[in-house]
């Protein structure tokens, strides 16, 4: 075989037929030779056919495979990759380039030049005026020095490699606004729903909750509401609007709309409820490369605990935990701002609540960037009465790599503050200096006036691999008031309760650290605050900290905690020693953990909890404890529990039950999401804001790439339920498992939708027809010339003769039927192939059938 041009490309795209042959013809230079069109120099391979083993009917014209499987000129809709980085889906015109047949390759326009990036200055000599009309296109070579593209016709995907010095200068992960994709007109609903039942000496009590997120989409305007229904046999039932809102983006500004129930941002001020209008600026608009804080909570349960986090007064999260640490990382605060209530509940029906401190890190901007915040409306908290009308402006910006400045003001009724400050990006870490100037007015009292200074400091240091987080202190002076607090106490004095403050703040240090040891040493966190006051002695300090390691299979901890009960009144310390293995080698084994614990009252509790998955992607997962307490202020007692949940392709369920002295207790809630669109109904375990709708009609079963677990449903749906916004996604569905009778067209598709658009992905499918192993002879009862190629009466390939005559087809849409084989370009070099499959099994649809067929 004689090689004229050297082509490199996946070994994966080459052709099958051309793969064969190159086997058969001695030597491998078709192993890197591509099923693509469009480079410049397309390879040319000549195949020697002496090589070739025919003792068929006669020799076959191979000349067909010297330029690879050629796509045929036209337009195709493709992805777009430029540089290995997906761009988008884009129409791609496929044009013959001479009169060679064989030479097809993309042409690009002026629009298609400016959509892939390319600075139209940077172009060869005499390309500009070449592409001044409108509908001229020319291959890319022409047009850019050193510049490539291949297309791939199989996978319809568009590789284009421009050098580096004629694009356009663009942030990486840049994808152009106008290929972001807002949805389809749909409805969504996430439900969260739980019920929590015990019994105490006799006394039962029942609490149920139902959380809802719903939202409706029309184009780019998002409408959400967020509530939730509780029930007790104390406080009745009662439903809880935490904010409605409409929203929208708005792309020139790189701003987010907002119109009704939100939060401003935490960044310079306390963050604060407000129905109005608010528009600012939305980071995720901007490059991931480009982008410039919720807390992880942990805590420790003594059973199978309910856990409640409030935000300002809204109930923001609730789960139910097993006995031990926990930890939860997934928080979706309602502003950057504002400490962050924990309430768990016992199943002994005890209640120990803590506050964790909650404020943004330091916000260092680039140089050249400017992040705002304008909103208006009526101040909205659902404890105080009183509904002033509001208004802050915040701005940020990035003056260069070192400075930042920012500042704001806030105006209420009565109330005034601005706040002026400047971040430092430093070698040192990022530092932040701000100082804060207020005036209340309040209606029995003098006018209170204060002054509020902030420092902060956030590193990762990188010789001990520290992350120092967060590091803030706050000095306010006697006179300070927030607009939080000066709102409550006009309430207050309003309705002639008077002054009420638990304490006038004076200093406040909050200190967040991550420290990864030497290889084999563990890591450690520390989370904590302490704060004294004006009107008050002594200083309340809370923390949480613990240590983690491992020994071969072995994991065990340290943690200790400190945090003030509001229900009892006095400050609570807790030390925990835990220690888990698994408890096999199996994927699935089961898993233990010992966990030993003492407080400050005196009580010690041990704890031993297994849990372990089961079924079909981990889909069902359960856990067993027990546990024995003994002093403190209660007498000694033991428990029994266990807990399960299992995510369906349409819900997630879980349950519990304990038992104890004196008590039992049991729960068992379900959440998941709807989703409803002019396609139809389609059903989530999880629900994010971004989200797509798969569509792969008669493709149930397959799983979808983009989240474990994840399959495509009966009724050829699935939900994915966290895209990125503003950003590329790449969504995959994997056909391993799917019968032989459905083919998809395309396995993965790419999309950038907006902020809280719904998506819709349509995976087409195609029933390709039985497949079937025919023994072909020619009329000289010989088999047919191996390489030969065989079509349907459509004229397409559906196969090509292996040895002995053998050929593997599939796409037969009749159980009879005739094929056409060609190995030459005579009449006589053709014949007729007549088959005749029996009747398919429907127990074993995907077996092949081997039958006899005569070739005339």
């Amino acid at each position: 075989m004689k090689t004229k041009k050297t082509p490199h490309f996946p070994s994966r795209l080459r052709p099958a037929s051309a793969a064969i042959l190159s086997l058969f013809a001695g030597v491998g230079a078709w192993a890197a030779t591509p099923d693509v069109a469009g480079s410049t120099l397309v390879a040319e391979v000549e195949f020697n056919d002496t090589f070739l083993q025919q003792p068929g009917s006669g020799k076959i014209d191979i000349s067909r495979f010297s330029k690879g499987n050629v796509a045929l000129p036209g337009d195709y809709r493709a992805d777009l990759y430029v540089n290995q980085m997906w761009l988008g889906r884009g129409e791609v015109k496929m044009r013959q380039v001479g009169g060679d047949k064989r030479n097809v390759q993309p042409c690009f326009s002026r629009a298609m030049m400016e959509r892939i990036g390319v600075d139209l200055g940077k172009l060869v000599p005499g390309a500009a005026e070449r592409l001044g009309d409108e509908n001229a296109c020319a291959p890319l070579p022409e047009l850019v020095q050193d510049a490539t593209a291949a297309f791939d016709n199989g996978e319809q995907r568009l590789d284009i490699t421009v050098p580096q010095i004629s694009m356009s200068r663009q942030a990486r992960g840049y994808v152009d606004p106008k290929y972001w994709d807002n949805g389809v007109t749909a409805a969504r609903l996430q439900y969260n729903a739980n019920v929590y039942h015990t019994d105490m000496q006799g006394i039962s009590s029942t609490q149920s909750y139902l959380g809802l997120n719903a939202g409706f989409n029309v184009g780019a305007w998002r409408f959400r509401h967020l509530g939730n229904l509780t029930h007790s046999d104390q406080a009745g039932t009662r439903y809880q609007s935490v904010q409605t809102s409409l929203q929208r983006a708005i792309v020139p500004l790189q701003s987010q709309l907002i119109i009704g129930d939100a939060f401003t941002e935490g960044i310079m001020f306390d963050s604060v409820g407000f129905r109005g209008v608010q528009l600012a600026t939305d980071d995720r608009m901007l490059p991931q490369s480009q982008r410039g804080y919720a807390p992880t909570i942990h805590g420790i349960a003594n059973s199978n605990a309910r856990v409640q986090i409030r935000q300002n007064g809204n109930i923001i999260y609730e789960t139910t935990v097993a006995p031990g640490a926990f930890e939860i990382s997934d928080l979706y605060p309602t502003g950057y701002g504002g400490d962050l209530e924990v309430i768990v509940t016992e199943a002994d029906g005890s209640v120990h609540t803590s506050r964790t401190p909650y404020a943004a890190a330091v916000n260092s901007l680039r140089p050249g960037v400017t992040r705002y915040a304008v909103t208006a409306g009526q101040y909205r908290n659902t404890s105080i009465h009183s509904h002033p009308i509001l208004l802050q402006a915040t701005m940020q910006h990035g003056f260069s790599n070192l400075i930042t400045g920012y500042g704001g003001i806030s105006v209420a009724e009565n109330y005034m503050s601005a706040l002026a400050g400047v971040a430092l990006n430093t070698d040192y870490g990022a530092f932040g200096a701000d100082m804060t100037q207020a005036s209340a007015r309040l209606a029995n009292s003098v006018t209170r006036n204060g002054q509020s200074a902030r420092l902060s400091y956030s590193k990762l240091v990188t010789p001990t691999n520290t992350n120092l987080t967060l590091a803030a202190y706050r000095y306010s002076s006697s006179g300070f008031l927030s607009m939080a607090d000066a709102i409550a106490l006009m309430d207050l004095e309003s309705r002639g309760l008077g002054f009420a403050m638990n304490g006038i703040q004076r200093g406040r240090l909050q200190v967040t650290i991550n420290q990864a040891l030497p290889r084999g040493y563990g890591s450690f966190y520390l989370t904590g605050s302490t704060q004294d006051y004006w009107n008050r002695s002594g200083t309340d300090t809370q923390f949480q900290a613990g240590y983690n390691n491992s020994y071969k299979r072995m994991n065990y901890g340290v943690s200790a905690s400190r945090q003030f009960n509001i229900g009892s009144g006095r400050w609570d310390t807790r030390v925990m020693l835990t220690v888990g293995i698994p408890l096999g080698k199996n994927p699935q084994a089961p898993y233990s953990m010992t966990s030993l614990s003492h407080d400050t009252s005196g009580g010690t509790s041990l704890q031993e909890t297994v849990t372990g998955v089961l079924g079909v992607d981990n889909a069902f997962s359960y856990g067993l404890n027990a546990g024995y307490t003994t002093g403190g202020a209660s007498a000694s007692a033991g428990s029994l529990g266990a807990n399960a949940s299992y995510i369906s392709p349409v819900a997630t369920v879980t349950g519990s039950a304990s038992t104890g002295r004196n008590y039992t207790q049991a729960s068992l809630g379900i959440s998941g999401g709807i989703v409803a669109y002019a396609g139809g109904v389609a059903f989530t375990p999880t629900v994010g804001d971004t989200m797509a709708i798969v569509e792969a009609t008669d493709a149930a079963g397959a799983r979808v790439a983009n989240a474990s677990g994840l399959r495509v449903d009966p009724w050829g749906h699935a939900i994915v339920p966290t895209l990125t916004p503003f950003a590329s996604n790449q969504i995959e569905i994997d056909p391993k498992g799917l019968p032989m009778s459905v083919e998809l067209k395309s396995t993965q598709q790419h999309i950038a939708p907006t902020a809280g658009a719904i998506v819709r992905m349509k995976f087409e499918t195609d029933n390709p027809g039985r497949a079937a192993i025919l023994r072909a002879t020619g009329a000289d009862g010989k088999p047919l010339p191996f390489g030969a190629e065989v079509m349907n009466a459509q004229g397409n390939a559906v196969g090509t003769v292996a040895q002995g005559g053998r050929i593997i087809v599939r796409g037969l849409k009749s159980d009879e039927g005739q094929l056409t084989v060609t190995w030459g370009k005579r009449a006589s070099e053709t014949c007729r192939l007549g088959y005749s499959l029996p009747k398919a099994d429907p127990k074993t649809p995907t077996q092949y059938q081997i039958v006899d067929a005569g070739c005339h």
